[in-house]
């Protein structure tokens, strides 16, 4: 797995120009090696989550919404389901993730055990299933997994939950246009508050920030994926490379 390396941020840049600094480097982390596949659907762990996402922010906190009636950690209505609710709050922007506590079969669980009708091809007749009473076990599974969806608000497997296995290279990707595909999921997933006004504005100021050829290679490897998939991107990198040879 490729652990989380802090970006060079230099200091003139605005604060929507960091956040997409960061952002890209937490998508870009490899968590194929920490995730589990269970009916066909991806889960990353949540401790191996939060460690990544606080080497990224060491001051980030998160909470678990309780319902004021309750006390409890979960909103349940008897008709439809019990919902939880996370929040994370990193250097003054918070995002909120829900989620609904669900079965093996991702059937909305509730306080008491229901049946339901589905039709059975190989029967060829309907047949009623039956979805347990959710517990204190389900809810608290579902917290954690809600919690490690908020942090892919931030970035972090946020590729996961765009059916991506691992981030990806755009130089595979048949349907390219001049944007990058990991750009325009950023751009559709950061709120606009967040986004920066240039679509590269987050790499280009890191780019001069870049004091020596090292630095640049720490960037370029940290990047290489999105650096190596999209020529635009790549030519920014030679740029710099040939500005800080010639200043040496």
């Amino acid at each position: 797995m490729c652990k989380f390396q802090q970006p060079q941020i230099p200091a003139n840049v605005t604060a929507d120009e960091r956040r997409a600094i960061y952002f890209d480097a937490l998508y870009s982390l490899d968590l194929s090696d920490k995730v589990e596949k269970y009916n066909d659907l991806t889960y990353l762990s949540w401790a191996n989550a939060w460690a990544e996402f606080k080497r990224c922010y060491p001051s980030a906190t998160y909470r678990i919404i309780k319902n004021p009636e309750t006390n409890l950690p979960y909103f349940a209505d008897p008709c439809i389901g019990i919902m939880v609710y996370t929040e994370v709050e990193v250097e003054g922007i918070t995002h909120e993730m829900w989620l609904p506590v669900m079965n093996a079969s991702n059937k909305a669980m509730k306080l008491e055990a229901y049946t339901y009708s589905v039709y059975d091809k190989f029967k060829k007749q309907h047949v009623e299933k039956t979805v347990e009473a959710a517990t204190m076990f389900d809810i608290n599974k579902t917290i954690m997994r809600c919690l490690v969806k908020n942090l892919a608000m931030f970035g972090l497997g946020l590729y996961i939950y765009a059916g991506e296995d691992v981030p990806e290279n755009d130089s595979t990707d048949t349907q390219q246009t001049d944007s990058p595909k990991k750009t325009i999921r950023r751009a559709k997933t950061i709120s606009q508050a967040q986004q920066a006004t240039d679509k590269y504005a987050g790499i280009k100021a890191a780019l001069k920030a870049c004091p020596d050829q090292q630095s640049l290679m720490n960037l370029y490897q940290q990047h290489k994926n999105e650096v190596d998939g999209n020529s635009e991107i790549k030519a920014l990198f030679t740029e710099r490379k040939l500005q800080l040879q010639k200043a040496a």
